[in-house]
């Protein structure tokens, strides 16, 4: 029983992944999610009381799995120049994954407190991965730093996320460009 319920708890935060990857938080509702997975609608209750609290364990699922994917590609690169360089890229090529956008599309204001900081607290998980990669170039606010630099990886992923007028390869080619230059400057 515990792993029939384990496995549905699965497919419905699969099926909220693509909801939000495709359609943004308007598309995630219980009913779309009752139909993706075949469940009946009251049954999706049994799983989650609300919409904010399958976005919550989106987060707490898919965002651990995205910053060990981020600090795989910096354990990989050469130095700390190379190291701020695989942050960023990483962060960008995982603009695409479904897991990504589902945790871009969610929007803060339909968090409660204590979600939002979670999230807050993954984000500088996320941006502590980089302080000893600036504290290596001789920045001399390393902190401060690794904070502008997400500010332009946050940047670069909205912008790719709009579709903009670019193509996604030359918004990280820039936004690349822009850290090493900045932190190194």
């Amino acid at each position: 029983m515990a792993e029939h319920r384990s496995m549905q708890r699965a497919a419905l935060l699969d099926a909220a992944r693509t909801l939000l990857s495709e359609g943004g938080t308007d598309a995630l509702t219980f009913p779309a999610l009752a139909e993706r997975t075949g469940l009946a609608r009251s049954s999706v209750y049994e799983y989650f009381r609300s919409r904010a609290a399958v976005v919550e364990e989106l987060c707490e699922v898919d965002f651990p799995v995205w910053a060990a994917e981020v600090a795989a590609a910096m354990a990989a690169a050469d130095g700390p120049g190379a190291q701020v360089e695989a942050y960023v890229r990483k962060q960008l090529e995982l603009v695409g994954d479904r897991r990504h956008r589902a945790v871009v599309a969610i929007s803060a204001s339909e968090l409660d407190a204590g979600a939002r900081e979670k999230i807050r607290a993954a984000h500088g998980g996320l941006v502590s991965m980089i302080v000893d990669a600036l504290t290596g170039l001789g920045h001399a606010e390393p902190r401060l730093a690794a904070m502008l630099v997400q500010g332009v990886v946050d940047a670069a992923v909205r912008r790719i996320e709009l579709g903009a007028a670019e193509e996604p390869g030359v918004v990280a080619e820039a936004a690349v460009s822009m850290v090493l230059r900045g932190v190194r400057g």
